[in-house]
């Protein structure tokens, strides 16, 4: 048995369960946070702090094994703003990306957003491509974000990385992708 801590409580699991795991094995019933339990849609974006270790880690609890001493708390969702957009309608340029989300000038390089994403993508390169317009440079770079959201409950800036890496997709599958 492991010995972890949930929301402050101690409770001991089996070893081996992932954070997911672990939850449910200790009573709680979660009604929100849990998706297709194989990583691929980032409901599950949760805290931790490893034993002795002062630093706060992000991950996705269905692919996270518990690790003796660790304390585990859920992430709250956040409600990231979303642009409401009809993706005919826009040009594949820079400007559109600053106009659906101007908030991407606000960004200082902190790169706290990169550390959060437990994908381990460049969010912050991404971030950065944005503001010069390089719509296939951050179509590339966030290809694989599971849009968690982890990122965007770090940054201080109060940025929606996420957003701004799908609607960047969008256009460059829609307009810039070359056809088959």
């Amino acid at each position: 048995m492991v010995e972890i801590f949930i929301l402050g409580q101690r409770y001991e699991v089996p070893e081996g369960l992932t954070i997911l795991k672990a939850w449910e094995w200790s009573g709680f019933q979660l009604k929100r946070g849990v998706g297709c339990r194989g990583g691929f849609c980032g409901a599950c974006g949760t805290v931790f702090r490893l034993a002795g270790d002062y630093r706060l880690r992000y991950a996705l609890a269905c692919q996270t094994v518990v690790e003796p001493g660790m304390v585990l708390g859920p992430i709250p969702f956040f409600p990231a703003q979303r642009a409401a957009y009809h993706l005919e309608d826009l040009a594949p340029t820079g400007e559109t990306l600053l106009d659906l989300y101007p908030e991407i000038t606000r960004c200082f390089g902190c790169n706290t957003c990169t550390k959060a994403c437990p994908q381990e993508l460049d969010v912050l390169g991404y971030m950065a491509a944005a503001l010069r317009g390089d719509i296939a440079a951050v179509a590339d770079l966030s290809f694989d974000c599971i849009l968690c959201g982890l990122c965007v409950a770090r940054c201080p800036a109060e940025l929606v990385p996420p957003h701004v890496g799908l609607l960047s997709r969008r256009l460059y599958g829609k307009y810039l992708a070359p056809r088959a």
